[in-house]
């Protein structure tokens, strides 16, 4: 039986970088009893990540950047070491990956597999990330990479196994690059 849901109220609280809404709607459930609930819901519009590996090498490619939420949350020097990813726009979600993957690591990719979607903060954020793996070779590198205009973007060839240890340590705790490793690793691809 689907959920059946009442609008109440729908107001625009910030429509700035993002948009952030005020939402007030009954929910009613299976058992006919209704519920109303007030939420913030944070719309940032849709992602794409990619996983850059070399199977050869037994590397990743990651990236470290400032971000501002992980700084206001607790981490020191607001750094995080994530697989480089960005929202739509207007593109397609593999353009997207692949935009990605070349202005913040240089490495234009060949053959891209899509893994799946995922909502990431489904409590109160709307976006749904496409995750992506693509391998990756020294002779792809176009350029140095480093992001674009205002972003200040480190680029990071890794051991696989020296990464999987750096999220064990805690140095890498960005949700979408723990799941993509996690999946290298799943699927046996750095043996």
């Amino acid at each position: 039986m689907p959920v059946q849901i009442e609008v109440i109220k729908d107001k625009v609280l910030s429509d700035n970088y993002f948009i952030l809404r005020n939402i007030t709607y009954d929910l009613s459930r299976h058992n006919s009893e209704t519920i109303r609930h007030k939420r913030e819901v944070y719309d940032r519009g849709n992602g794409a990540t990619m996983m850059l590996y070399n199977r050869e090498k037994k590397t990743v490619v990651l990236t470290r950047q400032f971000r501002v939420a992980t700084w206001v949350n607790g981490n020191p020097d607001g750094m995080l070491i994530e697989t480089c990813a960005g929202l739509l726009d207007a593109d397609e979600p593999e353009v997207c990956a692949r935009k990605e993957a070349m202005e913040e690591t240089g490495y234009m990719v060949g053959e891209v597999e899509k893994l799946f979607e995922l909502y990431m903060s489904p409590g109160g954020v709307t976006e749904l990330i496409h995750f992506y793996m693509a391998e990756y070779s020294d002779a792809q590198r176009e350029f140095a990479g480093g992001g674009v205009e205002d972003e200040d973007i480190d680029v990071l060839e890794l051991p696989f196994s020296q990464a999987l240890a750096m999220v064990k340590s805690g140095e890498i705790r960005d949700g979408k690059t723990v799941i993509l490793l996690q999946q290298l690793q799943l699927r046996g691809i750095m043996e």
